[in-house]
């Protein structure tokens, strides 16, 4: 599943349509796609994992889901879910979820609660913590209305780098604690953009699918954990478990 940076990079990516009206559309989606027909694009955001296109009174909300793919300029042999023909090129979305969301996209989400929007709130994040103290923090890492934008490969990284177990309960972990996991969803998913752009994500992963602790020269647990059952990778001696 893409994780928010992922999505920002489509953002970056489908700029140069933009502006632009859409000429064509077809695909399998069961919204009336029709819709689109020669309507110009106002302009593209992100929402965490969602790619919003933005109309004058609608905007069409694209969830990539587990496997979701998309194409610029080019087609993949199958069926697309969505696809949008423009005059400089065209954009095709694959096995994703479509929705049409009506009238003003800022009554559907609240923008303090993207990790790397610019409208995100620390303290907002804080305060949703502080509700939940009964909660496992990798669950509450996923919490798209708390850090939208975190996914799995994000919170694993996250906590192996403030050294806290996944299984801790959000009210047992100490507070300067919480800051800091929550300050390092921010940093970790801007460093994710970057090395995602440069094709290097993997190469800087400390925990997520590792089988060794760098710091500790033991082995790495795999588990599912939480109410998700999310894949989760830690070590048992350097990230502490509050209960």
């Amino acid at each position: 599943m893409p994780e928010g940076p992922s999505i920002v990079i489509l953002k970056e990516e489908v700029q140069q349509f933009s502006g632009h009206k859409v000429l064509e559309v077809s695909g399998n989606s069961s919204i009336e796609i029709s819709r689109l027909q020669n309507k110009i694009i106002r302009g593209f955001k992100t929402w965490g994992k969602h790619f919003l296109i933005c109309f004058d009174d609608f905007t069409i909300k694209i969830h990539m889901l587990m496997f979701g793919t998309y194409r610029i300029n080019e087609r993949k042999e199958t069926t697309p879910r969505l696809s949008l023909i423009f005059a400089n090129g065209e954009l095709h979305f694959y096995t994703c979820s479509i929705k049409i969301l009506e009238g003003d996209i800022n009554l559907y989400y609240n923008w303090e609660e993207d990790v790397m929007n610019e409208n995100w709130n620390p303290k907002k994040a804080k305060q949703s913590m502080d509700k939940i103290p009964d909660k496992l923090i990798c669950d509450a890492l996923l919490e798209q209305n708390i850090f939208s934008g975190v996914g799995n490969i994000i919170k694993n990284e996250v906590l192996y780098r403030c050294k806290i177990h996944p299984e801790s309960l959000v009210g047992k972990i100490r507070k300067k604690d919480i800051q800091s996991l929550i300050d390092e969803s921010v940093t970790y998913s801007f460093q994710f953009l970057e090395w995602k752009k440069n094709d290097e994500l993997k190469q800087h992963w400390l925990a997520h699918t590792k089988n060794m602790c760098v710091r500790c020269d033991l082995s790495i647990i795999k588990k599912y954990t939480g109410v998700k059952k999310r894949r989760s990778f830690f070590c048992t001696n350097c990230q502490k478990l509050y209960q």
